[in-house]
């Protein structure tokens, strides 16, 4: 695969982390180190199918020939001898979240992780690999992992079939207006670089943290020459922005999703709606996940009285910024949570939070968190879609998600290129 390194490659500290990730194993029985080929040709009988795309199926057989659908008709005759018959529950595409940080952890001591920590490498790397164990067995078959390095090793680990996990998509860091003297060339030089170090995608931070308020941090001439730079290399671009005028010189720009926007405004909206902007707020999950847990946080950078009161302002105005997104006729709504330490393998809150609070239409929602966020990765000919031709990246849930979204909540079965990763009884 593209991105498999030979141990030959690796530099010492990261041969450390991918051995460790190897053993990950340790923290899941139920996982197998390595998963055996899938057999040739499988059958899932559902009882109802949400392809992805908002159509509703019933009682389907969903025919996988090693690591991809072939087929998708109406179940008729007895199961063949290696069929699974899912029952009652609701078959839906394996889902995606676009925006998580694999590499964040809360460690021994119940704080998040930092680097002077003392965590050993092995630590680390384990703590990374159980978020990733705890995110696919959620439901989340893919998944966009930003900002930190070590996602790399991560990546390359499950690729190789050597621990279980979600796809993974990584920037393996980040640049803002800073970032090597913040020049439009020091920009593209800094971009080429996350290239040549396999980099699928380029993470910018165009604003301040919401805990610092929000405003704007790069110019347009950074942001052209950033985003300019990733588009002529291939390579997409996911800006962190919360206020209007960060979105704003984002989408004009040309930069391929933005993250956030706590501030969006009608002109922001309106923007990335003519520019075919793919859009990606939080509603909940990750305000609560530092909120509800200030301990595990407190203290660090900027996450202080003021950091936290500013949280407390910014949920509100988050969850009806998702109400007025969802109702912005062409807006490109993506799924993405921002998972932090303590919320990895929790990523489905946040679709009930945008049903609940932000009072979207749960099949919206589950379309929003399948097809259109694969077309966001360029992966909309793959995966988010359940069809002949497509990934055998399959879930189901206890209960029809399209009627009570709480039903991803209740995944009991996960299916990644055409392995089983759970099957509950």
């Amino acid at each position: 695969m593209a991105h498999v390194k030979s141990f030959s490659i690796l530099s010492s500290r990261s041969s450390c982390r991918f051995f460790a990730l190897l053993f990950v194993v340790a923290l899941a029985a139920r996982a197998p180190a390595q998963s055996p080929p899938p057999p040739r040709t499988i059958v899932i009988r559902a009882a109802r199918v949400l392809d992805g795309t908002g159509r509703t199926l019933l009682n389907q057989d969903i025919v996988i020939d090693g690591d991809h659908i072939v087929d998708v008709r109406a179940s008729k005759g007895p199961l063949p001898a290696n069929g699974i018959d899912l029952g009652k529950r609701t078959v839906l595409p394996g889902l995606i979240d676009v925006h998580v940080h694999l590499g964040w952890y809360i460690n021994s001591r119940g704080r998040l992780h930092t680097d002077s920590d003392g965590d050993s490498p092995a630590t680390a790397s384990l703590a990374q690999a159980a978020n990733a164990w705890a995110t696919l067995r959620a439901g989340f078959t893919t998944v966009q992992s930003v900002g930190e390095p070590q996602n790399g090793p991560l990546r390359d680990a499950i690729n190789a079939g050597a621990i279980p996990g979600p796809r993974i998509l990584t920037s393996l860091g980040a640049l803002d207006g800073t970032t090597a003297g913040g020049s439009p060339d020091s920009l593209r030089a800094v971009v080429r670089r996350f290239k040549a170090q396999g980099a699928d995608l380029i993470k910018i931070f165009a604003s301040k943290s919401i805990r610092e308020g929000g405003g704007a941090t790069m110019s347009d001439s950074q942001l052209a020459a950033a985003c300019g730079e990733a588009k002529d290399l291939g390579l997409r671009t996911l800006v962190h922005a919360h206020s209007a005028i960060s979105m704003e010189r984002a989408t004009q720009a040309g930069c391929t999703e933005i993250e956030h926007g706590v501030f969006a405004d009608s002109t922001a909206r309106a923007m990335m709606v003519a520019h075919g902007t793919y859009y990606d707020p939080q509603c909940g999950l990750v305000f609560h996940n530092y909120l509800d847990h200030k301990a595990w946080f407190e203290g660090i950078g900027n996450f202080n009285a003021a950091g936290f009161a500013s949280m407390e302002s910014a949920l509100p105005l988050a969850q009806a910024g998702v109400d007025t997104a969802g109702r912005t006729k062409g807006l490109k709504l993506v799924f993405g949570t921002d998972a932090v330490a303590g919320a990895h393998g929790r990523n489905a809150e946040d679709l009930v939070c945008r049903v609940r609070q932000g009072k979207l239409k749960a099949m919206d929602v589950i379309v929003s968190a399948t097809s259109v966020s694969a077309q966001s990765l360029g992966l909309g000919q793959r995966i988010g879609t359940i069809g002949p031709g497509f990934d055998a990246d399959i879930v189901a849930t206890d209960g029809d998600p399209s009627k009570d979204i709480e039903a991803t909540l209740r995944v009991r079965f996960v299916m990644r290129a055409g392995h089983i990763y759970r099957m509950d009884p």
